[in-house]
C-alpha cells in the first residue's frame, strides 16, 4: 500500500515482528519503505507455560535493532505525543513498542461479532479423538492457542504435544514426526492453516511415506487473543489441501457422529490425510502447566 502511494498502519504481537524479518531486511530496509508498525511487548513471569514468550520478553529491543530499526515506546498517558511517535515511524526506520494497558477496550460492532452458536463445540470433537485413540500409538500435535488448551482438558488418554507459540509450524512438526514413522495426528485451526501454507506443499510431497492427519477445526475465529474474525469464510480449505496431495473428505463435517465415522474410514489406511471440521467455541480453559509444556522429544 504504502509504495502504492497509500497510508498503511501494521499492528502486531511482538511474535509478528519475528515473522515480518525477512520483509524487513530484504524489502523494507533496502528500498527505503516506511510506514507505522506498532508491536505489542508480551511480557514472561518465570513458571509461565506460555514458554513462546520468555525471550523476546526482554529481547524484543535487541532484536529491532539487529533489523537495523530504531525502536521507540509508545507514550500511553498523552495522546498527542502518541500520534508524535506515529508520525515518526510512518517517515522513518523505527517500530513503536505498546505496553500492556497502553490502550481501553473496544467493544466490536455487531457487524463483527460472530455466532457460531449452531456448530458442535470444538471440545465435543476433541472428545471423540480421545475414546478414539485412547492408549493407542498415535502422536497429537496441538497447534498453539486454545487447541493445544482443550487438547489438555478433553484428551487426558492420548499422546500429546502442546505446540506454544509457532503458529503455522504444527503441520511441518508433524510431517517431521510421521517422516521418522510416527503415526500422528495434526489438531489445527483455520487461522493457523493459513501461516506458512508451504508446509502443506511440502507434506504433500512425501505423501507415500507417511502416515499423517492433518485436522483443521474451524471457528472462524482467534480465540485465545480476544476471539477476533479470522475472516476467511471465502477460504475452501478441502481444495487447497487436496491441490496440495492430500486425500480429503469431500466435505466439511459438522456433526460428531460423521467425525466419528469418518476418523474411523481415515485411520483405517496410512498415508497423509486432511480433514475440515466446522465447530464452535468453549469457555477458557485452563492452559497446560509448564512441566507438561517444556516436552522436547516425542
Amino acid at each position: 500500500l504504502k509504495m502504492a502511494g497509500k497510508k498503511p498502519m501494521v499492528i502486531v504481537q511482538s511474535s509478528g515482528v519475528t515473522n515480518m524479518g525477512s520483509c524487513i531486511t530484504s524489502l523494507l530496509k533496502p528500498y527505503g519503505v516506511t510506514f507505522p508498525i506498532l508491536t505489542s511487548w508480551r511480557t514472561y513471569k518465570k513458571g509461565d507455560s506460555e514458554i513462546q514468550h520468555e525471550h523476546l520478553a526482554t529481547q524484543l529491543p535487541t532484536l529491532i535493532e539487529a533489523y537495523g530499526y530504531e525502536h521507540t515506546i509508545l507514550n500511553k498517558d498523552e495522546i498527542e505525543k502518541a500520534i508524535e511517535q506515529i508520525n515518526v515511524c510512518d517517515t522513518t526506520h523505527t517500530i513503536c513498542i505498546i505496553q500492556k494497558e497502553s490502550f481501553s477496550k473496544v467493544h466490536l460492532n455487531k457487524n463483527h461479532l460472530l455466532d457460531l452458536s449452531q456448530y458442535t463445540p470444538r471440545s465435543e470433537f476433541l472428545k471423540v479423538l480421545n475414546d478414539t485413540f485412547k492408549n493407542k500409538d498415535t502422536l497429537f500435535i496441538g497447534t498453539t492457542g486454545n487447541t493445544a488448551r482443550e487438547m489438555y482438558s478433553f484428551m487426558k488418554n492420548t499422546h500429546n504435544f502442546y505446540m506454544a507459540g509457532n503458529m503455522g509450524g504444527a503441520l511441518s512438526l508433524g510431517l517431521g514426526a510421521s517422516k521418522a514413522g510416527k503415526s500422528v495426528v495434526v489438531c489445527g485451526g483455520d487461522a493457523e492453516f493459513v501461516m506458512h501454507m508451504g508446509g502443506l506443499t511440502t507434506a504433500g510431497r512425501y505423501k507415500d511415506e507417511i502416515d499423517l492427519t492433518y485436522i483443521v477445526f474451524d471457528n472462524e475465529s482467534n480465540k485465545s487473543t480476544g476471539g477476533q474474525n479470522t475472516y476467511q469464510t471465502h477460504i475452501n480449505y478441502i481444495q487447497i489441501a487436496k491441490a496440495s496431495n492430500f486425500d480429503t473428505v469431500k466435505k466439511t463435517i459438522v456433526s460428531l457422529e460423521d467425525f466419528s465415522k469418518t476418523l474411523l474410514e481415515l485411520t483405517s489406511k496410512k498415508g497423509l490425510k486432511f480433514l475440515h471440521v466446522k465447530c464452535g467455541t468453549d469457555e477458557e480453559t485452563p492452559r497446560p502447566p509448564i512441566e507438561v509444556v517444556k516436552v522436547s522429544t516425542f
